[in-house]
């Protein structure tokens, strides 16, 4: 596997998204479109794209963290 770079993180991103979204489906108790929702539009998004905070590292309970400290 190459190295992940700005170019190619978004191959991943519906990845890390959705398994964010499955946590946050349960936790929250709302649909699967409103997780994602509420995904897309936080702060947690706007760094998971952007190749240089390094969040994509995170799995999905890590994600849900800074989703919970940072939206």
């Amino acid at each position: 596997m190459k190295a992940i770079t700005q170019e190619t993180l978004y191959l991943i991103l519906p990845f890390k998204v959705a398994q964010l979204a499955m946590i946050m489906q349960k936790v929250k108790r709302v649909s699967l479109i409103e997780a994602m929702r509420l995904i897309y539009q936080s702060n947690t998004y706007r760094d998971l794209e952007n190749e240089s905070t390094k969040l994509w590292h995170l799995g999905p309970v890590g994600l849900y963290e800074h989703y919970q400290i940072n939206h």
